[in-house]
C-alpha cells in the first residue's frame, strides 16, 4: 500500500466514560489489529466500583429529567453530522479493530447516520393511543388515552461485527425516548464505541445520559447484570449469553437479538442476474460475520448447476486479505482463533463427504471465501452458526420440504426466497418461522427503518428506531371520568 501523507487522526479515548469524564483503572486489556495481529491500543477495564458509579450517575440523570424531545432530536442529528466529519477516524478505527474493509467501514458509517436521523425523527413523534370507551356500556363519556415514558436506565451490550451501527440502534432510540444509556461495547472493538461516545458528547448529549464501560462479559458484563438499578437490557450476541442476561434480568424488560443460522432459497423461476450477486455479497461480506449471513443456500434442482457455477465465479473474484487495500472485499475474521475454528469445521465437513468448490485456505485470521456442496446435516458447518465466509449449497425438489429444512434449526432470525411465483412467496411468508422473510432478496437484506428481530432461540423484541423506542418506553393510561 502506498504511504498516506494525511496527518494521523487522534486515537479514540481508551478510558471509561462516567458522568462526562474519561476514567482510567488499575486493569487494562489489549486491542489487536485484526489483520496484522499486532497490538493497537491498551484499554482500561472498568472496575466494579466504576460500574456502580456509572449506574448511580445514570439514575441521577434520569431522576433529574431528560432534555425535551426536540433537544434530544437536535443532539442526534448533530451526531449524524459529526460522524461524517470524523469519517476517516472512524474508518481507521474500524479497519484496525474490527478488520472491516474500507467499503464495509464506510457503509457502516453511512448506515449509522441514517439510524441517528431516524431516531431523532421518531423521538419527536412518540405518541400513545385513544381508548374507545364507547365500546363498554355506560362508559361512553369517559376520555382515555395512553402516553409513553422512558423506562429509565438502559444497559446496551453490543457485538464486534457492527461496532457503530448496531451500537446506535440501541443508544440512539434509548436516548430519543429520554433514557440514560450505559454502553458496554465488545472487548474486541472497544475503540469505535469510545469514539462514538466522544462524538455524542460533542453533539450535546448530557454527560449523565451516556456511560461507556469497557471490558469483557465475564467481568464488566457480570457486574452490570448485578446492578438492580438498571431498568432495561438490550443485547446483541450469542444465545448462550442471552440466556444468562435474561435470567439475571428477572422481571425487568429486555430486548435480545441472538444466534442465527440464516437460509435463502432460490427457485427455478428466480431472476439469477438479481439473485447471484446478492447471495454472494450476503454470504461473504464482513467475512461472513453477520447474524443474517447466508449460511444455507437451497437451490431448486433444475438451476443447481448454473447457480453453483456462478456463485463459485463470484467467490473466486473476491479478493481476501488486507482490509486497508481498496481492492479487498473480504477481510479477516475477528481473531485467528475464530478463523481456526471455522477452518476446522470446513475440514470436518470435507472429511464427512462435503465437496469444497473454491476457497477455504486460511492465512492467520483471513479465510478465502468458500463454497461447498454435499455438507452433511450432522456437520457443524450446517447445523451451527458458522460466522465465517463459508456458504453451503443444497438442492431441493419439493419447495415445502426446503421450507421445513430451513425451519429445522433452533433459530429464526431472517430468511430469503427468490421466486416470481406469488403462491410460493405467500407460502414462504406463512411457513417460514423467522422474524423477517425477504422475497426476492437474501436473508441478509436490512433497511435500518424496518423492525428487526427474531423468534425462537434468535431472541425477541425489535430493533429499528420506531420500534426500539417503543420497546424502551412504558405505556401509561390516563382516564378522565365524568
Amino acid at each position: 500500500m502506498p504511504h498516506s501523507n494525511r496527518p494521523a487522526a487522534a486515537p479514540p479515548n481508551t478510558g471509561n466514560l462516567i458522568d462526562g469524564a474519561w476514567r482510567q483503572s488499575e486493569l487494562s486489556f489489549t486491542v489487536h489489529d485484526k489483520y496484522t495481529g499486532l497490538p493497537c491500543a491498551e484499554v482500561a477495564q472498568a472496575s466494579a466500583a466504576q460500574v456502580a458509579e456509572a449506574v448511580r450517575a445514570a439514575r441521577a440523570a434520569v431522576d433529574a429529567g431528560a432534555p425535551p424531545p426536540y433537544d434530544r432530536a437536535r443532539t442526534l442529528r448533530r451526531a449524524a453530522q459529526l460522524l461524517d466529519s470524523h469519517r476517516q477516524r472512524l474508518v481507521d478505527t474500524m479497519v484496525a479493530e474490527a478488520g472491516f474493509t474500507l467499503a464495509d467501514a464506510n457503509g457502516e458509517i453511512d448506515r449509522a447516520s441514517i439510524t441517528l436521523e431516524l431516531s431523532a425523527e421518531e423521538g419527536v413523534r412518540l405518541t400513545g393511543d385513544m381508548i374507545p370507551f364507547a365500546a363498554s356500556p355506560g362508559a361512553h363519556q369517559r376520555l382515555g388515552f395512553t402516553q409513553r415514558f422512558p423506562v429509565g436506565v438502559v444497559c446496551a451490550i453490543t457485538p464486534f461485527n457492527s461496532p457503530l451501527n448496531t451500537v446506535l440502534h440501541k443508544v440512539a432510540p434509548a436516548y430519543a425516548a429520554g433514557n440514560a444509556v450505559i454502553l458496554k461495547p465488545s472487548a474486541y472493538t472497544p475503540l469505535t464505541g469510545a469514539l462514538l461516545g466522544e462524538l455524542l458528547l460533542e453533539a450535546g448529549m448530557p454527560p449523565g445520559f451516556l456511560a461507556i464501560l469497557q471490558g469483557d462479559g465475564d467481568t464488566v458484563g457480570t457486574a452490570l447484570l448485578a446492578e438492580q438499578d438498571i431498568d432495561f437490557y438490550t443485547f446483541t450476541g450469542s444465545t448462550r449469553v442471552g440466556r444468562i442476561i435474561q435470567q439475571a434480568a428477572g422481571l425487568r424488560r429486555t430486548q435480545m437479538e441472538l444466534g442465527s443460522i440464516a437460509s435463502t432459497l432460490v427457485c427455478a423461476d428466480a431472476d439469477l442476474d438479481r439473485a447471484i450477486p446478492r447471495i454472494a455479497n450476503a454470504a461473504l461480506r464482513k467475512a461472513g460475520q453477520v447474524c443474517t449471513s447466508v449460511q444455507r443456500l437451497y437451490v431448486e434442482r433444475p438451476i443447481l448447476q448454473a447457480v453453483t457455477e456462478r456463485l463459485v465465479e463470484h467467490a473466486r473474484g473476491l479478493q481476501a486479505g488486507d482490509p486497508r487495500d481498496p481492492a479487498t472485499r473480504v477481510g479477516p475474521l475477528i481473531s485467528e482463533a475464530a478463523a481456526i475454528r471455522a477452518e476446522s469445521w470446513l475440514r470436518a465437513a470435507e472429511a464427512a463427504g462435503a465437496r469444497l468448490l473454491c476457497g477455504g485456505r486460511r492465512e492467520r485470521a483471513v479465510i478465502q471465501p468458500a463454497v461447498l456442496t454435499d455438507v452433511a446435516e450432522t456437520q457443524q458447518l450446517w447445523c451451527q452458526e458458522a460466522f465465517a465466509p463459508l456458504l453451503s449449497i443444497r438442492p431441493f425438489d419439493a419447495f415445502e420440504a426446503a421450507l421445513d429444512s430451513a425451519n429445522g434449526t433452533p433459530y429464526g432470525l431472517s430468511a430469503g426466497v427468490f421466486t416470481r411465483d406469488l403462491e410460493r412467496a405467500m407460502l414462504a411468508g406463512r411457513r417460514l418461522r423467522f422474524g423477517t422473510v425477504q422475497i426476492n432478496e437474501t436473508s441478509s437484506a436490512r433497511s435500518d427503518v424496518m423492525p428487526f428481530g427474531g423468534v425462537k432461540d434468535s431472541g425477541f423484541g425489535k430493533e429499528g428506531p420506531a420500534h426500539a423506542i417503543r420497546e424502551m418506553t412504558e405505556e401509561r393510561l390516563l382516564v378522565f371520568n365524568p
